[in-house]
């Protein structure tokens, strides 16, 4: 069986199909008994967009579940952290050892992550159905 990723949420908004969800995403240190005397806890408020074909059925405030796949969680890594750095140095070896000017490869290497996000953010409506929770009510 798949393990998922669960969040507890409110509605703060339903238009059409999308439901706007605010979620509470907070780090591993925050259920930790110590952490008022630990600056490394953090937790932060999210907004997160789920799309749905029964929409209307969810009411603003409503608290709900949000349900993911880890493998979906993994994939957004990959895709927002590895492959770019993977791309950034495969281009930056190449183009120093193409022009033997560090100046021009930093550039090139550069100019080849600016190609890589604006070919995800011409992809995000895929990317949207692909890295989408699915919204349950909570009864």
């Amino acid at each position: 069986m798949a393990q998922t990723i669960t969040h507890r949420g409110t509605v703060k908004s339903v238009d059409g199909k999308h439901i706007s969800v605010e979620i509470m995403q907070a780090s591993a240190c925050a259920a930790c008994m110590a952490r008022k005397l630990c600056n490394s806890s953090e937790s932060k408020n999210k907004l997160v967009e789920v799309y749905a074909g029964d929409a209307l059925s969810y009411k603003v405030g409503e608290e709900v579940c949000l349900t993911g796949s880890l493998e979906m969680g993994l994939s957004a890594v990959w895709w927002a952290y590895l492959a770019p750095l993977v791309l950034l140095v495969a281009v930056l070896l190449a183009a120093s050892k193409a022009t033997e000017n560090e100046p021009e490869a930093a550039l090139a290497a550069l100019g080849s992550l600016a190609a890589y996000y604006a070919v995800l953010y011409f992809n995000r409506g895929k990317l949207a159905r692909k890295f989408s929770f699915t919204i349950k009510h909570i009864k």
